[in-house]
């Protein structure tokens, strides 16, 4: 039985345009990425409220609606188990 052979020319040439498209595409993540991260840095400047302050006021406003609804749930539940024992 015979090994496997190969053309190790095609293997290098494989090898190099492997290695340089991995080269161009790690340029493109790089120049996109800053591209993206200088566009979110200029959308947070234009915000008249930095994004800190609408993140605590929207937990305060969750916070307010959920002590709301189980406080309205308790009440009907009591009001629920006070009018079945009338009954």
């Amino acid at each position: 039985m015979t090994g496997v052979q190969m053309n190790s020319k095609a293997m290098i040439v494989g090898f190099a345009l492997v290695a340089t498209g991995g080269l161009i595409s790690l340029c493109g993540v790089g120049i996109s990425g800053t591209v993206l991260v200088n566009a979110v840095r200029r959308w947070v400047n234009a915000q008249q409220e930095p994004p800190t302050a609408v993140v605590k006021r929207k937990i305060a406003q969750a916070k307010a609606a959920t002590s709301a609804a189980t406080t309205a749930g308790a009440g009907a539940w009591q009001n629920g188990m006070a009018t079945s024992r009338t009954r």
